[in-house]
């Protein structure tokens, strides 16, 4: 029976083995060892780009969620982390401008949270008081605005419930806060009404929204700039951290920009949304914390170098004799600098997969005990691979030294 040209080119077809794998595994506990340490290298590398990620990103998720065209923050103020405000007789001078619809001031600050749960069992629907003293010490963000200004916020869910701030000491609640600050979802399923502490005054928690904790704020709390004059007396609505601005439609964004900046005293900085989150990023990279993150990256870089370079010594050191019969047989220097280097790039593949869902994990469990949103994001994975490349094929480079070294009749 004559066989295709197909099926007689599979019967006889040879795949030889890339002699850079049949080195690798040869011996199987070398090559646990040295996946292993490149998974470890990789899981450290993941871990401390997660971290900066946490502290540059998860900080920028209220920039993320202003409406608006522009935002006026005050020059002084390099991050909304420092509490630097401005006159806000400046608004009324960028409402002036051509092109502009609307501004709208944007009030923050901080203030101590009651867990409902350490609150006493009500004596009446209407009244709850603290059980003891010494339960202070949570605080969250609040976010005050005039209700009425839709814009200022580019949260749908929170759009929705404008109506709910109207009610004295309403706030709504960022479901995403830390659970030191109390289970208010669930209280809001189980009760008509839910009663709790901010800056020992009571506060209502009628709605929820989804934003995100950070390092510096543990939750946040919306409530209207009605309420926040009542808690903070009328002054406070002179000092405003933030100015949202709405363009008028047809009306060109970056000539707006200009305009407000010309027009706006030197101490005030105007921004479109993607400039201050880049500004806000940059600032927290730059800080210690951010310095020190990005060397554990180095770390787990040289880490991964190390044990590399010691596997693939060894390995050179145990097959030198092979390697020189390669060479008496006229295989050049570069060739079986190929080789080696294609065993540290096999390494580095094997050790990136098991290191990138194990860092997955890892990412998920940081989120759960911190509430503070963080993905495996395609750049991160990418820049990450990329290194474990550089970092295998340096450690095959210096490898070789030994070989490159040897001569046939030295080994035999």
């Amino acid at each position: 029976m004559k066989l295709s040209p197909l099926k007689f080119f599979l019967k006889n077809i040879y795949i030889e083995t890339p002699l850079a794998w049949a080195q690798l595994s040869h011996q199987k506990v070398r090559l646990a060892v040295a996946t292993t340490g490149v998974c470890f290298a990789n899981i450290l590398m993941f871990t401390q780009l997660g971290l900066l990620a946490m502290l540059t990103e998860g900080t920028t998720k209220l920039h993320e969620s202003l409406g608006g065209d522009l935002i006026l923050v005050s020059s002084f103020s390099p991050s909304l982390q420092f509490r630097i405000s401005f006159p806000q007789a400046y608004l009324y001078q960028a409402a002036s401008v051509d092109g502009v619809e609307a501004v709208a001031p944007v009030y923050i600050s901080r203030a101590n949270w009651v867990n409902p749960n350490q609150l006493s069992q009500p004596n009446d629907s209407n009244r709850r008081v603290p059980r003891r003293r010494g339960f202070f010490g949570n605080e969250v963000r609040v976010i005050a605005f005039n209700p009425s200004q839709s814009f200022v916020m580019n949260l749908p869910e929170v759009n929705q419930q404008l109506s709910k701030l109207t009610a004295p000491d309403a706030v709504l609640f960022d479901r995403l806060s830390q659970a030191t600050l109390g289970d208010i979802p669930q209280l809001l399923t189980q009760q008509k009404d839910v009663v709790t502490l901010m800056e020992n005054q009571r506060t209502y928690p009628v709605g929820l929204f989804s934003m995100g904790s950070t390092i510096n704020d543990k939750g946040n709390v919306i409530m209207s700039d009605w309420n926040y004059a009542l808690r903070n007396g009328q002054n406070s609505l002179k000092s405003v951290r933030l100015g949202v601005v709405k363009v008028k439609e047809g009306a060109n964004i970056q000539t707006v920009q200009a305009q407000l900046r010309q027009r706006l005293p030197q101490e005030m900085s105007v921004f479109t949304h993607a400039e201050l989150i880049q500004r806000e990023q940059d600032f927290h990279s730059s800080q210690p914390e951010g310095i020190i993150l990005k060397f554990g990256t180095v770390v787990g870089f040289v880490v991964g170098v190390i044990i590399l370079y010691q596997v693939l010594y060894s390995d050179v050191s145990d097959h030198l004799a092979e390697y020189a019969t390669l060479k008496a047989m006229g295989y050049s220097d570069r060739s079986l600098l190929l080789v080696v280097l294609q065993e540290a790039v096999i390494l580095g593949v094997m050790g990136f997969i098991p290191g990138f869902f194990a860092s997955v994990g890892i990412y998920e469990l940081l989120v759960t005990l911190t509430r503070i949103p963080l993905v495996m994001k395609a750049d991160v994975a990418i820049q990450v691979f990329l290194l474990t490349i550089i970092m295998c094929s340096v450690s095959g480079a210096i490898a070789t030294t030994k070989l490159r070294s040897a001569d046939p009749a030295d080994v035999f």
